[in-house]
């Protein structure tokens, strides 16, 4: 069966009445775009199904906008115990789901990952089906086949939804392959207006955002590996940002960490040169042994990946390239 009829099957298995849809913490808008996609995607093909939304921890500030936007609303509470089937949307490890990880863990309902990451093994363990795939540019692209396989028209608020995720996973396009930019094209067709839908992907940068930035900059330590320049920082927020930032000012690998308490998260971005030529894959490689080496998860995109866990920042730094030089030494 194609993955949409696993999922419609599971579906009516359970005599589903109530799906909760998560995202990950800070849920960009590729998760955003994704599960409300899907959600109008659920309610379309079952009528009286109740589809909540939520992400852990809250959307970001840019998905914020977005909402604002669509003037769709998010579930701040969700009902997890009582949800007959939670599907988790773009969230490669539980841990990502933060506080109501426990909860989710615990639930005796269905688990569903449709996502475009690495897997990750204890995610595959605890989900009932998983639709991922690797291949795919975001997970807006995988719900937009879901769209073709039913048959569904999609409307206009649909595949600007779509849109968004797709355009801000790659960058603005940046890193599409040619099946993404023919996904991209039927969006148009559907009533996409690019260049005003992408303007909802962008926004001034706050400047908590931009201080985190410049002390990441600041605090930089410079380690060659082989031919590669790894910078390696800390701030105590925005080290996603941070580590895109490193890399744009010229480092083939960025590992941005933060630290609360015992805490640790950890932020990597790598520049599509050191992807291609290196052939590591930050989620699989890098974040995802990180993770368990320090008892929590990583995982994430070949160039983009992040990781919860327990230490201190030193020993993080010293685990990653350690990781790292074993990974190139034996390309």
């Amino acid at each position: 069966m194609l993955p949409i009829q696993d999922l419609t099957a599971l579906l009516d298995r359970v005599n589903a009445r109530f799906i909760l849809l998560l995202c990950h913490h800070n849920a960009d808008p590729d998760a955003v775009g994704a599960a409300l996609a899907l959600s109008s995607l659920l309610q379309r093909i079952r009528p009286r199904l109740r589809v909540e939304v939520a992400a852990a921890e809250g959307p970001s500030r840019l998905s914020r906008c977005m909402l604002t936007a669509f003037s769709w609303d998010l579930t701040q509470d969700p009902q997890i115990e009582e949800a007959d089937v939670i599907i988790l949307l773009d969230t490669n490890t539980i841990q990502q789901l933060g506080d109501w990880a426990g909860r989710v863990e615990a639930t005796k309902s269905p688990i569903v990952v449709v996502d475009h990451h690495a897997s990750h093994p204890e995610t595959e363990l605890l989900a009932t089906l998983s639709i991922a795939d690797e291949v795919a540019s975001s997970t807006c692209e995988i719900i937009f086949r879901f769209f073709m396989d039913m048959n569904v028209r999609i409307t206009e608020v649909e595949a600007k939804l779509m849109f968004l995720g797709i355009a801000f996973d790659t960058r603005h396009f940046i890193l599409a392959n040619s099946t993404t930019l023919k996904i991209v094209a039927d969006l148009i067709d559907s009533g996409v207006k690019a260049q005003e839908t992408l303007s909802l992907l962008s926004m001034p940068m706050e400047e908590s955002e931009r201080m985190a930035r410049l002390k990441a900059s600041r605090r930089i330590r410079l380690i060659r590996v082989g031919n590669w320049i790894v910078a390696l920082s800390h701030v105590g927020a925005y080290q996603a940002s941070a580590a895109r930032a490193l890399v744009s000012l010229g480092a083939h690998v960025a590992i941005v960490a933060g630290q609360r308490g015992d805490k640790l998260k950890i932020s990597m971005r790598a520049s599509h040169e050191f992807h291609q030529v290196a052939k590591v894959h930050l989620g699989r490689d890098l974040a995802k042994p990180l993770g368990e080496h320090f008892q929590g998860m990583g995982g994430g995109h070949a160039m983009a990946a992040g990781v919860n866990g327990i230490g201190n920042l030193e020993a993080c730094f010293k685990y990653s390239i350690k990781l790292l030089r074993r990974r190139i030494g034996n390309v």
